[in-house]
C-alpha cells in the first residue's frame, strides 16, 4: 500500500503533538501538514495532496463537522475530540474511527488499520457530503456563503471579492483557490480575473457576460469553452 498522506486539524498544540508524535512512530504514514483552524485546513487541502485528515471536532469559529460538510471532495477523516458526545454525528459523516483525548498510541494504530481497510477494500467509494455553501476566510472570520448568493467573483492581487445578491466580500484567497472550491458545473472562470455563477447570466453582448447590470469581460481563451457549458452553438 503506497504511504498513506495526514494532515492534523486541531487548535490544541498538545494534541497536535501528540497525533505528530504517532504518526512519526507508524510506518507508512507521513504528516504533510499540520493546522491549528478551519482556515489552515482549507489552505493545506489545496497545498497538499491528503489522504487521511485528523479534525477535531470542537475549534473556534467552525467546528469539525462543519468544515467537513463544507468540502466536496474530503479525504478520509478520523475525528479527534474530548467529548463523547459527538459520536454519532461524527459516524454519520462517514468517519473512519472517532478518538476520544488524551488519545493513546494503541487507539491510535487501531484507527489506521481502519483507515488501512477503508482504502484497500473501498477505495472508490468515499462519496463527499452534498452541500450547496462554501466557508470563505474574511479577516479572521470563516463565512458560509451559499452557491445560490454568489454572483461572481473577481481577482484582487492574493485576495478575492465576492459579489452575492446583496453584499460584497473580500475573501483571503487568491482566485485559482477559490475556483477549485466551486462547483465547475455552476460555476465558470470567463476571464483570468472573473467567475461568474452561470445560473446569473443575464445576457452575453459581444465579448460581455451581462450579470444584472454589471458587465464582466470575456477573455479570448475563455469564450469557446463558455459557449459550450451555455449550450450555445458557434
Amino acid at each position: 500500500m503506497n504511504e498513506i498522506k495526514c494532515m492534523i486539524v486541531d487548535d490544541e498544540p498538545i494534541a497536535r503533538d501528540i497525533l505528530r508524535n504517532h504518526i512519526t512512530a507508524t510506518p507508512g504514514l507521513s504528516l504533510v501538514k499540520s493546522c491549528m483552524n478551519a482556515s489552515e485546513a482549507y489552505g493545506g487541502l489545496h497545498e497538499h495532496e491528503v489522504d487521511l485528515m485528523f479534525l477535531d471536532i470542537q475549534m473556534p469559529v467552525i467546528t469539525g463537522t462543519d468544515f467537513l460538510r463544507s468540502l466536496r471532495n474530503p479525504p478520509l477523516v478520523v475525528f479527534t475530540t474530548a467529548y463523547q458526545n459527538y459520536a454519532m454525528e461524527g459516524f454519520e459523516l462517514n468517519s473512519v474511527d472517532y478518538l476520544l483525548k488524551p488519545i493513546t498510541y494503541e487507539r491510535f494504530y487501531q484507527a489506521i488499520q481502519k483507515v488501512r481497510d477503508r482504502l484497500t477494500i473501498q477505495p472508490a467509494q468515499q462519496a463527499a457530503p452534498v452541500v450547496d455553501y462554501i466557508f470563505i476566510k474574511q479577516d479572521s472570520r470563516l463565512v458560509r456563503i451559499h452557491f445560490d448568493q454568489i454572483r461572481y467573483v473577481e481577482a484582487e492581487k492574493d485576495f478575492s471579492t465576492v459579489f452575492t445578491t446583496d453584499k460584497k466580500l473580500l475573501a483571503g484567497m487568491h482566485l485559482k483557490m477559490f475556483e477549485s472550491m466551486l462547483p465547475a458545473d455552476r460555476f465558470f472562470r470567463v476571464h483570468r480575473s472573473f467567475i461568474v455563477n452561470l445560473s446569473k447570466i443575464s445576457s452575453i453582448n459581444g465579448n460581455m457576460v451581462e450579470i444584472g447590470q454589471t458587465e464582466i469581460p470575456i477573455g479570448a481563451n475563455y469564450k469557446n469553452e463558455l459557449m459550450k457549458k451555455l449550450g450555445i452553438a458557434g
